[in-house]
């Protein structure tokens, strides 16, 4: 017997972002959907089950529907709705082809009140739901849209009932007051199958920590009703548009592409030596006749940081060259401008500046470098903002630093990784380690310290507000501020951001105008044979060659089973999987797994946390962690010897 195929308030999330999507979804042997995979690692990493389970200690009258089949729950939600005053966890409620299961649904006479639960972080002192020009903000309106649809089924399916909406968020203006509170809810994972376990602790705690804030949506659910969603395609009334998706996703019918911006992020998309289809070329080669070549040379979704795509696309323009009179062009600046680099990926390097696959300001390489003091100390740190705090006196999404890695690279060439530092351990609040541990790896010389971009100046500088408002600072908070203040953005050794300078001076084709540094190695990599030579060789961990606190004699270039070379961070695919616990697709960054911000480091702290996990495994991941983070670092230091021999090659 065939299963009964509903639109469900996660389909009608997903159709508003594109209708066609639900041709797609449901269907993990055939089409890739990489959002369904990483909806687990996303949650984890960003505490979202935690959430949903405090949520429910706040209600300790309610009645969680089990039943994961629609008949049962439905049954059994009937059941409950009989009594006069009922709290209902995961409540079932089915109208025509529209089926949701409320979070938390509260019956009080002829009143009811729906609570979606959200991992989104919320200020309750500035809400920020509407925009300064009015209407609701792009940020909050798919979680407003989601409460509309859940709205809708109810009022249509008990038409007598008064329904109030609520959104439960965490709310980053409230300090808790008690320790541990993430490691509330621990996870068991089996196999496919994860379940949260609720710790006794908090069952026995006498007042829950205020962090979930219960905010009234009924008016901005109103407006959504009036004025209806939009998906690609225009604006529809909420309650026509839902029947329509729910009529072609019930016979499995497609919804015509219209194929726009949105597609960049569409999570229908394979990867190279993907057995499974990719739904975003189905729609690209149904509206455009696009085959693998046209893929291959790009569309107009590669343009980096290009905010009129849309404009683009609705002008037939889709082809990455075609997208090349519609550009700002080349200016004669010395440095690159953001139009600078969408030029030259849709027109290409000029010829007379082609250094072969790039292009580089030399003059402005050279001056920067000239300000440099050896020995030079690249740095990078991972670290976890979750919405439930790990600790007491923290807030909901404050950053946790738990690891750094330090390589540095003295004047004549020669590359060590001299520190590092992790701690993960449950229950221990890092930070203030880390910045006295940072502070004496950083303390022996006065050389210049790099990072990539300007993550870690925003975590030096919240670890400075925690030293000066925390109860437990340490006795030596004002010189660990002192110190965190010396290498920030206006400190006397203020960090130099290397993703900055590329951005301004290096450009490679092959990046698709992108300055991450996953993406800027392995382009100076392939445009250096020499730098490719030398790492190809087993000597990185070789104590007197290129000394390695996790490594040694290892070669990070290599090949593949195909001949094809495979980068550095290629080589970290299987340490990324053992820090998410899930599998790694060839060609897939580990980091992009994990959708929340932090990647699969994050992932990692988190699961360290509260996962129930063995001694064994514990030691396991946290080897994995020092050996995945130590490539940022290293990186740093191979791009800059690639850019130092393009300039001597000038």
């Amino acid at each position: 017997m065939n299963k009964i195929r509903y639109l469900t308030k996660s389909r009608f999330k997903l159709a508003v972002q594109c209708p066609t999507k639900l041709f797609y979804t449901s269907k993990k042997d055939i089409y890739r959907d990489t959002m369904q995979e990483d909806s687990f690692l996303a949650m984890l990493a960003e505490g979202g089950y935690q959430v949903g389970e405090l949520a429910k200690l706040m209600y300790p009258q309610g009645v969680e529907v089990a039943h994961a089949e629609h008949t049962a729950a439905l049954a059994q939600t009937a059941e409950l709705l009989q009594q006069e005053e009922a709290v209902i966890f995961e409540a079932a409620v089915l109208w025509s082809q529209l089926f949701v299961r409320v979070d938390v649904l509260v019956k009080r006479g002829n009143t009811l009140e729906l609570i979606e639960v959200k991992a989104k972080s919320y200020n309750s002192t500035k809400p920020e739901m509407v925009g300064l020009r009015g209407g609701i903000t792009s940020e909050m309106r798919p979680y407003i849209e989601d409460v509309a649809f859940q709205a809708h089924v109810l009022k249509k399916a008990m038409p007598h009932m008064q329904v109030k909406c609520f959104l439960m968020m965490p709310d980053k203006s409230v300090v808790c007051d008690v320790d541990g509170v993430n490691q509330w809810f621990p996870i068991e994972r089996a196999a496919d199958r994860s379940k949260v376990q609720v710790a006794p602790a908090a069952k026995a705690a006498s007042a829950l920590p205020p962090l979930l804030a219960k905010v009234n949506v009924d008016d901005l659910v109103a407006d959504v009703m009036r004025q209806g969603v939009k998906p690609p395609g225009g604006q529809q009334p909420l309650g026509t548009v839902a029947q329509t998706w729910a009529a072609a996703y019930a016979a499995d019918q497609k919804i015509t592409p219209v194929p726009g911006a949105h597609c960049g992020r569409c999570e229908f998309k394979t990867t190279p030596g993907d057995s499974l289809r990719s739904g975003f070329k189905e729609c690209w080669s149904q509206v455009y006749g696009f085959t693998d070549e046209d893929f291959s040379q790009g569309t107009v979704l590669d343009l980096w940081s290009f905010r009129k795509k849309d404009q683009l696309i609705a002008q037939n323009c889709v082809r990455l060259k075609a997208a090349a009179p519609h550009l700002a062009p080349l200016s004669d600046g010395e440095e690159l401008s953001t139009t600078d680099r969408q030029a030259m990926q849709a027109s290409g390097i000029p010829a007379d500046e082609d250094r072969g696959g790039f292009w580089m300001a030399e003059g402005v390489m050279r001056l920067a470098m000239a300000q440099w003091r050896y020995p030079l100390h690249f740095i990078d740190f991972e670290t976890s903002a979750v919405a439930l705090p790990f600790h007491r006196g923290m807030r909901p999404y404050e950053q946790v630093a738990f690891q750094f890695s330090h390589h540095v690279m003295q004047a004549d060439g020669r590359v060590s990784h001299t520190t590092q530092f992790l701690n993960v351990r449950p229950g221990v609040f890092p930070n203030f380690e880390f910045i006295r541990e940072l502070r004496q790896a950083l303390s022996g010389d006065d050389g210049t310290v790099f990072m990539w971009s300007h993550h870690e100046n925003t975590i030096l500088n919240k670890i400075c507000d925690q030293l000066q408002s925390r109860s437990d600072a340490p006795e030596d908070a004002q010189a660990l501020r002192d110190f965190a203040l010396s290498i920030t953005k206006t400190g006397s050794r203020a960090m130099v951001d290397l993703c900055d300078l590329a951005k301004r001076a290096y450009f490679h084709k092959s990046t698709q105008g992108s300055s991450s540094i996953k993406k800027v190695l392995p382009a100076v990599l392939s445009a250096s044979p020499r730098l490719w030579a030398r790492y190809a060789q087993p000597i990185y961990g070789d104590p007197k060659v290129m000394p390695s606190l996790n490594y040694t004699n290892f070669a990070w270039c290599t090949s593949g089973a195909d001949g094809q070379a495979l980068d550095p961070y290629e080589r970290l695919r299987d340490l990324g999987a053992q820090l998410l616990g899930e599998a790694v697709r060839p060609g897939e960054d580990p980091d992009d797994l994990a959708i929340c911000e932090g990647g699969a480091a994050a992932t990692a702290y988190a699961r360290l946390q509260f996962e129930s996990l063995t001694p064994e495994s514990r030691r396991h991941l946290e080897q994995a962690l020092l050996r995945y983070c130590e490539l940022d670092t290293l990186a740093m230091a191979m791009v800059l010897e690639g850019w130092q021999e393009a300039l001597q090659a000038a």
